[in-house]
């Protein structure tokens, strides 16, 4: 007797019709026939009475139906429980960004880190860097990356790198045909547009306060939710956006960029983590931060 045998039986009982049953089981129906028939001898007394229509249970099969549908349940919570424990063994590992950082390297460590830890289940979450701080002290994030300088104490923070700021113009704006760097002062005539508006502070911020460092003030100020948004504004000639030099990657018509030619006009990428997290995963995807810099000719941490 196997559990086989037993979800056949209880399956033909509960739709006392063989053919129903077979239908149910996605079987044909000789094998069904055949399986019952070898319980009937195994147990040594008919389980069905078949001159009834429909089918009826035999004292024998009342008792054996009620056990049966017992065991099938109790299996069916112990592959359950199995199931679970699998599943809380297995690695976790989330990751917040911000969405500036998938134009620079985040999106190869990512996949070098996926070739390296196939079982890893990865979850990718997009969140400006203080929702990151939220996430990480909540469990919902492990890592994040993100541009803020923040302080902390729950909080880890190792700046991976310093990257240039340019800025993003029109392509019918009168500077678009400069070839070479330009000057904040040269844009104080434009509308500028930041992101994001909210959460503060924010990256926006950072932007807003070279201009007021300078003692710049531009003609108008935009604020958007998000820098796809921003370089849309852009597009459409409602105003000038600073973005970080790896945005370039992402091409957008009728938006051209330009290197700024300040000093400090920096971002950091920074890696946040939970203080004191002793998980594996951590340094391997800060290890494979370095490799991919070392790869590509940029300093860590500069």
């Amino acid at each position: 007797m196997d559990s086989r045998q037993l979800r056949y039986f209880v399956t033909v009982a509960r739709e006392r019709n063989f053919t129903r049953a077979a239908e149910s089981l996605r079987i044909a129906q000789p094998p069904l026939s055949r399986a019952i028939q070898q319980l009937e001898e195994e147990c040594g007394l008919p389980l069905f009475d078949r001159t009834s229509r429909p089918l009826s249970l035999t004292d024998a099969g009342k008792l054996l139906f009620e056990q049966a549908v017992q065991v099938l349940d109790r299996m069916e919570e112990m592959r359950a429980m199995v199931a679970r424990l699998r599943e809380a063994e297995r690695t976790r590992l989330g990751i917040g960004f911000v969405a500036s950082t998938l134009y620079g390297y985040l999106p190869e460590v990512i996949r070098h880190y996926r070739a390296a830890r196939p079982g890893v289940e990865l979850t990718l979450l997009e969140m400006t860097t203080i929702e990151q701080v939220a996430a990480l002290k909540e469990g919902r994030i492990d890592v994040g990356f993100g541009r803020i300088p923040f302080s902390d104490a729950a909080i880890e923070r190792v700046v991976l790198r310093n990257e240039q700021l340019c800025v993003a113009l029109p392509l019918a704006h009168k500077l678009s045909s400069r070839t070479g760097s330009l000057k904040l002062a040269e844009l104080a005539d434009d509308t500028l547009v930041v992101y994001p508006r909210l959460p503060r502070p924010s990256y926006a911020d950072q932007v807003l306060a070279l201009f007021r460092d300078r003692d710049i003030k531009p003609a108008a100020v935009h604020e958007v939710r998000e820098l796809q948004t921003a370089l849309g504004l852009v597009a459409a000639e409602t105003g000038i956006c600073i973005v970080p030099g790896s945005v370039e990657r992402l091409r957008r018509d009728n938006v051209v960029y330009r290197p700024l030619d300040e000093p400090g006009a920096i971002s950091p990428i920074i890696m946040s983590t939970r203080r004191g997290d002793p998980s594996p995963e951590i340094d391997l995807i800060l290890r494979l931060v370095k490799e991919m810099y070392r790869k590509v000719g940029i300093t860590f941490g500069a």
